[in-house]
């Protein structure tokens, strides 16, 4: 019996110090917040009137956490009855898209309450991400439990749920680097399957950065928000937007359609892996405008049910090919190997760069799994789209992308417009560029001749000049450009003579 009683101490030893190890461990790693700081933090604290934030962000409801750019600036105060708001006059930069709107915002937490129409999606995105903390850390509201602001001292903000949620815990002191500047900022983190991180700087409105996860049992959890403050200013008197054109102003301008019938189908995908439903719209596209698509992705044992985690890309093939050859991968434009829906939809806008009497779309599938993988070849299947374009009725309501004929546009017609961009150039000498380009037939725009021969520089629009600048640093497609010098021509603002 000693034998035993002497055999089993020591374990019981081992396994105390074990366990005493892996506590002290576990607590180094994941242990209460708290951080040696006095100041305290709420979400939009320090917001006054006039400041100005440029981020770069993406969010997983959207498009599966791509990336766009957030530029917005306080206005105004505004009341709406008794509650006190902020307005913000915003532009976002979401690929080759301008979108440019307004949105108001609480005061006591900066949570987004209105605004433009055509912003909803990203005062989602918005609200899930920059302002996500207003859910923990408000301004001061008096009594209400929970509410108001957070010490950094504090051992736990608050929680994901109100039953098992991991805490959210200010965790360390740091200094860190964003393309705005360097910021002594306090990391905020908790834990869904792996550490979240959100850098917050005390008397700063919003984060500065942040890397948060999807929480998942298995596998690599995707990315549910990404962002960074790319550039930050205060007491901005006068709207830094004025000059720029969203781009539904500038299809509008430059006949596209606002209003449209959709064309909507279902099919199975050739090798009977799965069924997909569309619509896109408008049913005649006009080159040079965009096409609105809406994909789902059903399953094909029971076609109520979307699929889930599905690789794919929208394609256009050679019409006249029996074969699928690609000539335009809407994927690889965005900058990806390819598409991806986590829930089996996916909504986009694509340009119609062809211009013959009809385009030949495909939507492909390359097989369903998480983001990471490569997807079984077996699920390999795509189904066929034949779209009939529109002809041009009237060529100076509307633009194409064959306006340019010959890519090779010389380098000092770029540096020329970069520079009048920037004034340091006189109209004339920019103007002296364009006549080349349509001299040497390398663009094409409808003429409409002025009977003032010289440029009015007072009364160009500042978005014009801002698409000379992009186009010069390669931001903007060349059709983009075109189409502000077309907007001159037909304006009467410049004249061409050649």
């Amino acid at each position: 019996m000693r034998k035993k009683i002497l055999i089993i101490l020591p374990l019981l030893l081992l396994s105390l110090l074990l366990s005493s190890y892996y506590i002290s461990f576990v607590s180094a790693q994941y242990s209460p917040g708290g951080v040696q700081n006095i100041g305290t933090w709420y979400a939009g604290e320090g917001l006054k009137k006039g400041n100005y934030f440029h981020y770069s962000m993406c969010y997983f409801e959207y498009k599966n956490c791509s990336q766009f750019e957030m530029k917005f600036w306080v206005s105004e105060e505004i009341k709406d009855g008794s509650e006190e708001k902020w307005k913000l006059e915003v532009v976002v930069l979401d690929g080759n898209k301008i979108i440019k709107g307004d949105m108001e915002i609480g005061k006591i937490a900066p949570e987004p309450t209105g605004g433009s129409d055509n912003l909803s999606i990203y005062r989602d995105a918005y609200k899930s991400t920059l302002a996500w903390l207003s859910a923990y850390a408000t301004a001061p509201t008096g009594d209400l439990l929970g509410k108001g602001p957070k010490s950094f001292s504090q051992p736990s903000w608050g929680k994901i749920a109100s039953i098992g949620g991991d805490q959210i815990t200010p965790t360390e002191s740091q200094t860190v680097s964003v393309p705005a500047g360097q910021f002594d900022s306090v990391l905020i983190t908790w834990k869904s399957g792996t550490i979240n991180k959100i850098w917050v700087v005390d008397d700063f409105p919003f984060p500065v950065k942040a890397d948060a996860f999807v929480q998942v049992s298995q596998g690599i959890p995707p990315q549910l928000y990404k962002f960074e403050l790319l550039e930050y200013k205060e007491n901005i008197t006068s709207n830094p937007f004025v000059g720029i054109m969203s781009t539904s102003d500038q299809n509008s301008m430059s006949g596209c359609p606002q209003d449209y019938e959709f064309v909507k189908d279902r099919k199975n995908t050739n090798t009977f892996t799965m069924i997909v439903e569309y619509k896109y719209g408008p049913k005649h596209p006009i080159p040079g405008c965009e096409i609105e698509w809406f994909v789902d992705f059903k399953r094909l044992v029971n076609e109520s049910e979307h699929e889930s985690e599905v690789h794919f890309d929208i394609l256009v093939v050679d019409p006249n090919s029996e074969k699928l050859v690609v000539t335009r991968s809407i994927a690889q434009e965005e900058g990806r190997q390819k598409l991806f829906t986590t829930l089996g939809q996916d909504h986009r806008f694509t340009t119609v760069k062809e211009t013959d009497e009809y385009a030949k779309y495909a939507i492909i599938v390359y097989g369903t799994g998480p983001e990471q993988i490569v997807p079984p070849p077996e699920e390999l299947g795509w189904i066929l789209i034949d779209v009939q374009l529109q002809n041009k009725s009237n060529p100076d309501q509307t633009i194409n992308t064959n306006q340019i004929v010959n890519s090779d546009i010389p380098d000092w017609v770029r540096n020329n417009a970069g520079w009048w961009s920037e004034g340091k150039i006189q109209d004339q000498d920019f103007i002296s560029g364009i006549q080349y380009l349509i001299k040497e037939n390398i663009i094409q725009i409808p003429i409409t001749k002025s009977k003032d021969h010289n440029a009015t520089n007072d009364v160009i629009p500042d978005w014009v000049r801002n698409n000379a600048g992009w186009w010069s640093e390669g931001k903007i497609q060349d059709q983009d450009f075109i189409f502000g010098i077309q907007y001159l021509i037909q304006n009467r603002l410049i004249s061409i003579s050649y």
